[in-house]
């Protein structure tokens, strides 16, 4: 039989993949096919053949497939099976590397928890947020849920606070720190679609270069109704501050006027605009 050494060092996972994939399709018969497996093991303790140990690298590889496509179903779509099983692949070596026959455990035995190891480690390679923020974030949602079970209601940040021992300003900065801005691939499946075809997230990203007409013409319209019979300066305050963005602060030094009359206008402004919108209510009564 021809062999093959095989190392983990250099070995890419691309030619990794795509070897373990032709192994497993069609694997070369072996003149180590009609022993028993056990005899194999026992040859392989005594000479550590290279030959031998590419066998049972070759013999134990749908062990790899069967943990990664366990773990791989609870994952999401952009995640590939071919990365999971590079990484259970390396995982296998090792575990054939490092086993032990005097130990009367079953290599399948051994073998799954090296391989689940080598895998998980890959996805968390994969995360780019740290794990310590993962545990943080979960003893915060994890408390939430009990006070929230405990009261009946929805906790707050203070009973959070409170139930963990933790001050305002680490909580916020947990808090900060466990919602990071989130990358997904394009070419996830977005939602199972009536036909044969799958929706992916390409296919529904919404086009923010382009205005819709429409909106267009009801924000008009809605701008139109709130600063009608307004004077010049209240308009201002009103579109400064809604469309805008500006602070009281600053549309008051836009409008010279003091920071304290432009919330004393505001407060009017909205309480007269309230009482247009209960007028126009009433007209459709």
């Amino acid at each position: 039989m021809a062999t093959m050494k095989i190392s983990s060092r250099g070995y890419g996972s691309g030619r990794f993949r795509h070897a373990s994939r032709d192994m497993e399709l069609a694997r070369a018969p072996s003149p180590y096919d009609d022993i028993p497996i056990e005899e194999v093991w026992l040859e392989y303790q005594k000479t550590r053949s290279v030959t031998i140990r590419n066998y049972l690298w070759e013999h134990y590889i749908p062990l790899v497939r069967y943990n990664a496509e366990r773990i791989y179903a609870r994952l999401p779509d952009e995640v590939e099976i071919d990365d999971l099983m590079s990484a259970g692949m390396y995982g296998l070596m090792g575990a054939i590397d490092a086993y032990d026959l005097e130990r009367e455990v079953k290599f399948e035995t051994y073998c799954a928890t090296r391989i689940r190891g080598a895998i998980l480690d890959e996805l968390r390679h994969m995360d780019w947020v740290p794990r310590l923020v993962r545990q943080r974030t979960a003893r915060i949602e994890q408390a939430r849920t009990k006070i929230e079970m405990e009261t009946g209601r929805a906790a707050t940040d203070a009973e959070i606070c409170a139930r963990l021992q933790l001050s305002q300003e680490d909580f916020e900065k947990y808090r900060r720190d466990g919602s990071p801005v989130s990358t997904i691939s394009i070419s996830r499946k977005a939602f199972q679609s009536d036909g044969n075809k799958d929706v992916h997230e390409i296919d529904v990203i919404k086009d923010t270069t382009q205005s819709s007409p429409i909106g267009d013409v009801q924000r008009r319209d809605l701008k139109d109704l709130m600063t009608k019979g307004l004077s010049r300066a209240e308009r201002l305050i009103v579109v400064l501050y809604y469309y805008e963005g500006m602070t009281m602060k600053e549309i008051g030094a836009t409008l010279d006027l003091s920071e304290s009359r432009v919330s004393q206008m505001h407060s009017s402004i909205l309480l007269r605009l309230k009482a247009q919108m209960q007028h126009r209510m009433r007209e459709f009564e």
